[in-house]
């Protein structure tokens, strides 16, 4: 790319110049032409002057220098007489077509080219007789060596504009080509897996668009890896619980053989079931994190979890209490709620006591869904955090899988420990639907 940038450069720059010099040179022929008659017009002139006088008497005449203020021109003047032969100066001795077409008078000035020479003729008058003819003669090759000095000059003024313009073409080339040069060694580097990668930024509005275009896009790749990442880790960390959970159902009927059998697989079942479940929600939550959300069936979704709930509860002794206070309707994922809300209810019956309480309420322009236990003060242990921790990886899960639906999940009180759950409330015109509280 850099040979072709600076190749047409060159090229338009010899186009350029063949297109002004070529007139150019033409004009300063004719220039020259016309300076050429102009001088010999003023030596003729000039001559024809000082001999007139001794013309009329009949005496020599004495003829002055071609150019008396310039010795370099080598023009030569001559006067003839009436018959066209020579009398004075300098000439051939019988004078051409020429001084006999200036003896005739018809004519004030004759000029033509005669031999290798430019010749002009004027006549020498004494009232209406021609008394002599003043020949002024210039050579050729004096006309010819100022137009080729001039076209030389104008050769090296074209050979010198077209060196600048390569000059400038390699400067410019530079300073156009290092910077895609980086861009494309930095697309490389992203191609290669370094999200991290960065283009320059060289100060051309044209390059710096692609570059800001590609390090958001370089960006965004790295983003979208990492969360797909880290959503990979922590969705096997929820799998793994219903796993758990099915293991240690088959163990106590196997530790009990004289209970129901029948039981034990039921629970197995259901178990399974919960399991499959939680991989179909995992795998539409990781493809359509952003797709149109339809409005949240609450009543089924509480209904699912009281289920899941005493499974994982009454096993313990321990009870599970969910209430309704007239909850809005949201327009969420019901996978992803039911997601955060299996993360929440593990997480309490694992690391808390007592009763579970799952509470859905009006916060304002928000449904809350509260779950509370009657554990220990968390005091000021951060439960989300990122290091390994009693709570484990999943409510990081939990909290991720918030907020791609717009919500928010946090710790709103640390005794008992209580997690809110925050979701947009869907708009509309219809007043929040009510029910009483599900024991």
């Amino acid at each position: 790319m850099r040979r072709r940038i600076i190749s047409l450069t060159v090229l338009a720059a010899l186009v350029a110049t063949a297109l002004f010099a070529l007139p150019l040179g033409i004009a300063v022929m004719q220039y020259y032409r016309d300076d050429t008659k102009a001088d010999l017009e003023r030596a003729a002139d000039a001559a024809a002057l000082a001999v007139s006088e001794d013309l009329s008497a009949g005496r020599t005449p004495i003829v002055p220098p071609f150019d008396e203020d310039d010795d370099e021109i080598g023009g030569e003047v001559g006067v003839y007489g009436p018959d066209a032969r020579l009398l004075a100066g300098h000439g051939p001795a019988v004078g051409g077509p020429i001084e006999h077409r200036a003896a005739s008078a018809a004519v004030d000035v004759v000029i033509d080219q005669e031999g290798d020479e430019v010749v002009l003729a004027v006549p020498v008058l004494s009232g209406s007789r021609v008394t002599g003819v003043v020949r002024a003669a210039l050579p050729m090759a004096e006309l010819r060596w100022r137009v080729v000095l001039t076209w030389l000059g104008m050769a090296g003024l074209a050979v010198a504009a077209i060196g600048v313009s390569w000059l400038l073409a390699r400067r410019f080339t530079t300073r156009l080509v290092r910077p895609l040069e980086e861009l494309a060694a930095a697309a490389g580097r992203l191609g290669d897996g370094d999200f991290t990668a960065r283009s320059p930024r060289p100060g051309i509005a044209e390059i710096d668009q692609v570059g800001e275009a590609l390090d958001a896009t370089a960006a965004r790749i790295g983003e979208t890896l990492e969360r797909e990442r880290a959503f990979s880790a922590e969705a096997s960390h929820q799998l793994r619980n219903p796993l758990t959970g099915l293991r240690l159902q088959l163990e106590a009927a196997l530790e009990t053989p004289s209970a129901d059998p029948y039981d034990a697989i039921r629970a197995g079942i259901a178990s399974t079931d919960r399991l499959e479940r939680t991989i179909e929600d995992l795998l539409a939550l990781g493809r359509e994190r952003r797709a149109p959300r339809a409005e949240l069936d609450l009543d089924a979704l509480l209904d699912e979890i009281r289920q899941a709930g005493e499974g994982l509860l009454a096993p313990h002794g321990r009870a599970l209490r969910i209430t309704r206070h007239e909850p809005p309707p949201a327009r969420v994922a019901a996978a992803a709620v039911r997601q955060v809300l299996g993360v929440l209810l593990d997480n309490a019956a694992t690391h808390g006591r007592g009763t579970v309480t799952v509470v859905a309420r009006d916060a304002g322009d928000a449904l809350a869904i509260d779950v509370a236990d009657e554990g220990p003060d968390l005091g000021e242990t951060d439960p989300f955090a990122t290091a390994p921790s009693d709570h484990g990886i999943g409510l990081r899960l939990a909290r991720s899988l918030a907020e791609a639906e717009g919500g928010r999940l946090r710790l709103s009180r640390p005794a008992p420990p209580t997690f809110t759950l925050l979701l947009p409330a869907a708009e509309q015109n219809e007043s929040p639907r009510s029910a009483p509280a599900v024991q």
